[in-house]
């Protein structure tokens, strides 16, 4: 049998309420105890953890507290004793840790008290966050935005109104952050780089145990972090467009003690990805990606590193800051590389390729720095090209498919329709550049050069700036004489590659980013110099605040209590009446 008691607009945060379930269970004759506030949700765990709530009439706004007792002639006597000692165990685990000078019974009241404050940290219930977010944006300070549950729509109103104001919402749901050596949420105790040092790595976190992983790897290895700056796990959906992660980029691409920036997170939103990449090749500093569980388009790109792992993340970042090169690759060598600096600008990239998992591997990496880009072959529906046999924009064909080989030999042999289509995409004025594959060995045509330098020599004629880049796949024992096929395509005027990453990496430096800064800058003093590494206002679980003065914080607490008693709708009109005056 199940004992309850409901306590109407009661609130307690979920630290209390936690430690008086456990408190109850540990009574005697109690089998089981569950606390919460009435929320849908809660109602449904304790549903399932075998509480009857039958007859139980509720709104989220109230405080459910139930026993189980065990079995046995005693029972009711033991739920009903459990049930009195409520108020006894509220008020000892009620007792506040916070310092009378540093509670506060309002978010304006602690930030005129501490006016140095530059974070407000929000854990409140999730209904009523987006509020307290907003507040303390007007107040001009960041957010570390611990709550969940807030809605989408009020995530995007949150850090839009914080771009415009130079200020940084991390979250909703952001559980780690490190800011200035200063762990926030779920962080770890790591090695802190102060101003000026530029030898710390800075990562941009929308992940958060991934975030820690790589932060204490960091760690173990003698590495340093600057900051940590979590996104939420929302902020790289399409309608949210990746806002913090392209400001934090912003922050640690202008911190003079960054050295190494670190990007995790799972797959954003392909035109997020997009963009987020871009902005990271404008960033004069090396940009190490992981985007967990999302193939690595490339070894390097540029400015651009990508790691397969969270291990490799971190073991990457070390490297990179320690100038240690990654190990070496002998397929990285070129001949006739001739200036790598070049900037083909709004010019078309063509890709006419013989073997289909080059032009994927091509695509895949390519799409990391062109945008939009097709395909016959495409990776995500949107890159399908309409007509394969006529060009769109930037764009990579597979050769080799249906559409090509009916009725034909392969493109590996049979050259005759990729110098056909050579010929169609140099004439073309908004190309500028033409990318591809020649596989040598058994089976392929025996001299590829014989037929391809001349249509080559014949392009480069008419256009000089046109670039031709060849990936050669092959060995010096194939039968076509390998260094022989090189040096007769570099002299009509082709770069020859061993890879499909190093082909890439051209292409890379050829278009390099077209990002221009659309947001106003945030204050690095304001984010990170505080002579006790940060100061901030806690508006929510105590434990933030405890966690914050144990790491030498300068920190002030808020009483926070539900607006109008939980009534929503009066809070609403409340909080309506406060942005009038």
């Amino acid at each position: 049998m199940t004992h309850h008691q409901i306590r109407r607009g009661a609130y307690y945060d979920s630290v209390v309420l936690m430690q008086l379930q456990r408190a109850l269970s540990a009574l005697p004759g109690i089998q089981d105890a569950g606390v919460v506030m009435a929320t849908p949700a809660n109602l449904e765990l304790l549903r399932a953890n075998g509480f009857a709530l039958a007859d139980l009439v509720t709104t989220p706004d109230d405080l459910l507290i139930m026993v189980r007792p065990e079995n046995g002639a005693e029972s009711d006597a033991a739920a009903t004793e459990a049930l009195a000692q409520i108020d006894a165990l509220l008020a000892r685990k009620r007792a506040s840790s916070v310092d009378a000078d540093y509670q506060h019974k309002s978010l304006a009241a602690a930030a005129q008290a501490m006016p140095a404050a530059n974070w407000v940290l929000v854990s409140v219930p999730g209904r009523f966050a987006a509020q307290v977010a907003h507040e303390a944006l007007d107040l001009g300070k960041h957010v570390f935005l611990y709550s969940n549950n807030v809605s989408l729509a009020d995530e995007v109103a949150l850090k839009q109104s914080a771009r415009t104001k130079g200020l940084l919402v991390m979250g909703p749901d952001c559980g780690t952050a490190i800011i200035n050596g200063v762990g926030l949420g779920f962080a770890n105790r790591v090695r802190h780089v102060g101003v000026g040092d530029a030898t710390g790595i800075g990562i941009v976190g929308a992940s958060g145990t991934g975030l820690q992983a790589v932060t204490s790897e960091i760690h173990r290895l003698g590495g340093s972090i600057t900051h940590a700056i979590g996104t939420g796990g929302r902020d790289l959906k399409a309608e949210v467009g990746g806002i913090t992660a392209l400001q934090a980029l912003d922050v640690l691409a202008h911190d003079p003690a960054t050295a190494v920036i670190v990007f995790i997170s799972k797959p954003p939103a392909p035109d997020v990805a997009a963009r987020l990449l871009d902005v990271a090749r404008a960033i004069a500093k090396p940009v190490i990606i992981h985007f967990i569980g999302y193939p690595a388009p490339a070894q390097q790109l540029g400015n651009l590193y990508f790691a397969h792992n969270l291990r490799e993340t971190a073991e990457l970042a070390l490297r990179i800051k320690n100038q240690e090169p990654r190990a070496k690759n002998q397929d990285l060598e070129t001949s006739n590389l001739g200036s790598w600096f070049l900037n083909l600008g709004s010019l078309f990239v063509r890709g006419l390729f013989s073997g289909g998992t080059l032009a994927y591997e091509s695509l895949l990496a390519l799409q990391v720095v062109l945008t939009p880009i097709y395909s016959n072959s495409p990776i995500r529906p949107e890159q399908a090209l309409p007509d394969a046999r006529h060009s769109v924009g930037h764009c990579i064909i597979d050769m080799g498919e249906d559409e090509f080989t009916q009725g034909r030999l392969h493109p590996m042999m049979d050259y005759d329709l990729r110098l056909r289509r050579i010929r169609q995409e140099a004439a073309d004025p908004s190309v500028g550049l033409i990318l591809l594959d020649v596989v040598l060995g058994e089976g392929s045509h025996p001299d590829p050069a014989s037929e391809l330098a001349p249509v080559i020599a014949e392009v480069k004629a008419k256009r000089p700036t046109l670039e031709i880049v060849i990936i050669m796949i092959g060995t010096d024992d194939d039968a076509q004489g390998q260094q022989a096929q090189i040096a007769r395509l570099s002299d009509a005027g082709a770069r020859v590659f061993h890879s499909v990453d190093a082909a890439v990496g051209f292409v890379a430096q050829a278009y390099p980013s077209s990002f221009k800064n659309e947001y106003l800058p945030i204050a690095l003093l304001s984010l990170t110099a505080s002579p006790n590494g940060l100061t901030a206002i806690n508006v929510g679980l105590t434990s933030f605040y405890d966690s914050l003065r144990a790491q030498g914080a300068s920190v002030a607490h808020v009483d926070w209590r539900p607006p109008a008693a939980g009534n929503e709708r009066l809070a609403g009109i409340l909080a309506r009446m406060k942005r009038k005056a």
